[in-house]
């Protein structure tokens, strides 16, 4: 963890140095990259709980999931092609269409449909904001629903799960498991919690307590209040993050901005769903708290361009606070 930690410092002391013209030049070779490591997973991946998520890299020793880096890359080349044209282009919003089907489309293979939905709903995020149609919209989302009604229904693992999201104490023996002591944790920390790493959930009973359900260790250990302030510090994340967008000057920033803030918002929305009971389980960490290197830098790479995009674009809030202050002593 704490190489990982190292790497992530880098991720954003690099970003900090890195042009925002030279992310939208490797917007598109990036993508590239992100799927055919995905595709490269899918022959020479890790099998493990009849899934190939994880690419081995021999060299290193290591092993990387390519779905955090596929994520960002796709965020990064839907934008690119956004901010290209006329978001009320039937053309314009094929391609970004295209850009995210591939990759989605690898990951239920692997098989991953967490990561697949939530790159899917980042690019419908991003063609939100960028103007496309609201109509457009709608029959795009009728058309990932129905895909993703159809994977589930194929899907015997899926369903397992969906039973155990409606039903987990009469499933808590099998795929009710995981949210009935994720319940259980919750339960024990009450408002305050039992104290930091006296929590018991962690000892066997609740199962990835350091990577899916870590934010129920929170609840369990320091209650009510320290579950509040893991998500206000999301919240204001996200606020920061969307305050950057709209200063923005030109189109590709404001999207390249929203699209880091939507890459850390919209994992640790689902992983808060999941652990609360709100949202069926999946394989979804939480970002900078769950142990695991790969979401870790890719979520500290998005804050660096986000703390490139607001350096670009402060020097232009010192001379408009300025102005109003000389009006206001020439007022006076």
């Amino acid at each position: 963890h704490l190489a990982g930690l190292s790497l992530a410092v880098l991720a954003i002391v690099g970003a900090l140095r890195v042009p925002l013209g030279v992310w939208r030049r490797l917007a598109l070779p990036l993508w590239t990259l992100g799927a055919a490591l995905l595709a490269a997973t899918l022959v020479l991946g890790i099998e493990a709980n009849g899934a190939r998520r994880w690419l081995p890299v021999p060299l290193l020793g290591v092993s990387v999931q390519p779905a955090e880096f596929a994520k960002w890359a796709t965020s990064l080349a839907v934008a690119a092609v956004l901010a290209s044209g006329r978001p009320r282009s039937g053309r314009l919003l094929l391609v970004c269409l295209a850009l995210a089907a591939l990759p989605a489309g690898l990951l239920l293979l692997q098989p991953d449909l967490g990561n697949a939905v939530v790159l899917v709903a980042l690019t419908g995020a991003l063609l939100f904001v960028g103007g496309v149609p609201l109509g457009r919209l709608a029959g795009c989302g009728a058309l990932v629903g129905t895909c993703a009604a159809t994977y589930i229904a194929l899907r015997p693992y899926a369903l397992a799960r969906l039973r155990g999201f409606f039903g987990p104490w009469q499933n808590s023996h099998a795929e009710g498991f995981q949210l009935v002591q994720s319940f259980v944790a919750f339960g024990r920390g009450g408002i305050f919690g039992v104290g930091l790493g006296d929590g018991r959930q962690k000892l066997a009973y609740l199962p990835e307590a350091h990577t899916d359900f870590i934010l129920s260790v929170v609840a369990e250990e320091l209650g009510l209040v320290g579950v509040l302030l893991v998500l206000g510090a999301f919240a204001a994340l996200v606020v920061a993050g969307l305050r950057v967008a709209r200063r923005a000057r030109e189109p590709f920033v404001a999207l390249v901005a929203f699209a880091m803030t939507a890459l850390i918002a919209v994992p640790a929305a689902v992983n808060a769903g999941v652990a609360m009971g709100v949202l069926p389980t999946t394989g979804f960490v939480l970002p900078f708290l769950s142990v695991g290197s790969n979401s870790l830098v890719m979520c500290a790479l998005a804050v660096g361009i986000l703390l490139r995009i607001a350096s670009n674009e402060a020097p232009l809030a010192r001379p408009r606070v300025a102005r109003a202050a000389t009006r206001q002593r020439r007022s006076r």
